[in-house]
């Protein structure tokens, strides 16, 4: 892994990823060039993406990236603990995992009615409010597909957990695509170094839209948590936490110490802060606490990063190991799924491991699915 031109950049910057492909480390340079750009810093589970890598952080002076952020703004992770007895779920683990099926849309399904929101207090633009009223109400309390999932499962004590990973939908992504058509100046949703001045009118309408976003994010895993519990319920004695909800976006772009902070595929990991750090179907998810890592632009890991990409691992991968992996939860472990195999991405112990020793989080517990949800 050459860094030399990093180096020659003059700027400070951490790559905490122990294997990273030559095509990440050209756009992590790519971005670090801009003179705007003063610090930066890649994660355990980075990988290429567009224009920014997934897993990247960057610090930069008075102008936002659309692209930075990425398509899918405020994606992100809940984790909800229980009552529930683990024993029991178990028990009722399929009439569970159909009972979600049921109750909460799939891949690019949505809702068929509204879903209640009061949205009214948030900041938005007239295009936001466009956007929105499109579909947006029927948008919410819906999974979507590719690395989204849902899970119920347990830590090492028994409790039980539900644990989401979703975005803000068709909404997000429709906002981000108008947004780098704005920063692009050519009409198109260019995915470039293409960002806005947060003194000018584009830089706070974008601003404003992408805490709209993150709030509808934060809405949308809240109902799918409301009505996997209403499931779970249906079947086993217990109710949630609410009071102990974790909720962590890893694509967005905040304000710290005079500089914007962007992570894209990278979670919010301020000392103290709670975290949710996914794996993959089989191994589930860790529950962690930040220790405010400044070299780590205050971030850790957003998952395990793949290893495979979702084309490859369809081509490589074979349903005999996929479905010997998945023995004992209760999944859809089918051929189309079989992108997410376990076998497509890094070892999440290996990732938790690294960040514990290079002082960026704690390990709170682990949480090992008993179902698994996908879309």
């Amino acid at each position: 892994m050459k860094t030399e031109e990093l180096e020659s950049l003059g700027k400070p910057y951490r790559i905490f990823a122990e294997f990273l492909e030559d095509d990440a480390l050209r756009q992590f340079t790519d971005a670090m060039r801009l003179d705007c750009v003063v610090k930066g810093a890649l994660m355990p589970d980075a990988h290429s993406g567009y224009t920014l890598p997934i897993g990247a952080v960057v610090a930069v002076d008075g102008i936002v990236f659309p692209s930075f952020v990425g398509y899918d703004i405020g994606c992100g992770m809940c984790a909800l603990p229980t009552t529930f007895e683990a024993g029991e779920v178990k028990e009722k683990a399929k009439a569970i995992f159909d009972g979600i099926y049921k109750a909460v849309p799939v891949g690019f399904s949505h809702n068929q009615k509204n879903t209640d929101w009061d949205y009214s207090g948030l900041p938005r633009t007239a295009k936001m409010q466009e956007i929105f009223d499109k579909n947006g109400l029927r948008q919410i309390g819906s999974l979507g597909g590719g690395n989204h999932f849902a899970e119920v499962g347990a830590d090492e004590t028994g409790k039980v957990w539900v644990v989401i990973h979703s975005g803000s939908r068709g909404i997000g992504h429709a906002a981000a695509s108008h947004y780098m058509r704005l920063a692009s100046g050519d009409g198109k949703a260019r995915e470039g170094h293409f960002g806005f001045d947060v003194n000018e009118t584009n830089g706070i309408d974008y601003i404003a839209d992408l805490g709209f976003c993150l709030e509808l994010a934060l809405e949308n895993r809240r109902e799918i948590m409301r009505r996997i519990e209403s499931v779970i319920a249906a079947n086993c004695a217990g109710f949630g936490d609410w009071d102990a909800l974790i909720n962590r976006n890893h694509n967005h772009a905040e304000l710290k110490d005079g500089l914007w902070i962007h992570r894209k595929g990278a979670t919010h990991a301020e000392s103290g802060m709670m975290g949710v750090i996914p794996g993959n179907m089989r191994d589930g998810s860790f529950i962690v606490r930040g220790k405010g890592n400044a070299d780590a632009l205050w971030s850790s890991s957003h998952g395990a990063g793949r290893v495979l990409g979702r084309k490859e691992a369809q081509r490589t991968l074979n349903m005999e190991q996929f479905t010997q992996a998945m023995s004992g939860v209760v999944a859809l472990v089918t051929a189309e799924t079989l992108d997410e195999s376990p076998f497509a991405y890094k070892s999440i112990y290996d990732i938790i491991e690294s960040q514990v020793q290079y002082g960026m989080i704690e390990k709170v517990c682990h949480i090992r699915p008993i179902i698994n949800i996908k879309g």
